[in-house]
C-alpha cells in the first residue's frame, strides 16, 4: 500500500476532487482511508447524559485508496510513489516527479 498515516494526500476524483489533508486512518481491509477535514458527513448522535448532548455532529468519511493521491513536499504536487532500496538496505518511498524520500 503506498499511503500510510500522516501522508499528505490530494483527491483526484469524486465530488472533493482539488483537496488536499492528511491521512488520519488508513482502512487496508476496506482499500480506504479517512482524511482530515475532506468528505464531511453530518450524523444524528442521541443524548448520553447530561456530558453527551444530542445533535448533529460532522465527521469525515472514508475515501477509497483508488482516489487519492500522495502529495510531495518538495514537488508541492500529487505524485506516484516509486520504491528504493537504500545502501543500507532500508526501503523508502520515492517520488517518481523528483526522486525525493516520501518517508
Amino acid at each position: 500500500m503506498n499511503i500510510r498515516k500522516n501522508d499528505s494526500v490530494m483527491v483526484i476524483a469524486g465530488r472533493e476532487r482539488g483537496k488536499t489533508g492528511k491521512v488520519l486512518r488508513v482502512l487496508s481491509d476496506k482499500d480506504a482511508a479517512i482524511i482530515e477535514r475532506v468528505n464531511l458527513v453530518k450524523r444524528h448522535s442521541r443524548p448520553r447524559g447530561p456530558q453527551q448532548p444530542g445533535g448533529i455532529v460532522e465527521k469525515e468519511a472514508k475515501i477509497h485508496l483508488s482516489n487519492l493521491m500522495l502529495m510531495c513536499d518538495k514537488c508541492n504536487a500529487p505524485v506516484r510513489a516509486g520504491k528504493k532500496v537504500l545502501p543500507d538496505g532500508e526501503k523508502v518511498r520515492i517520488c517518481r516527479r523528483c526522486g525525493d524520500p516520501l518517508d
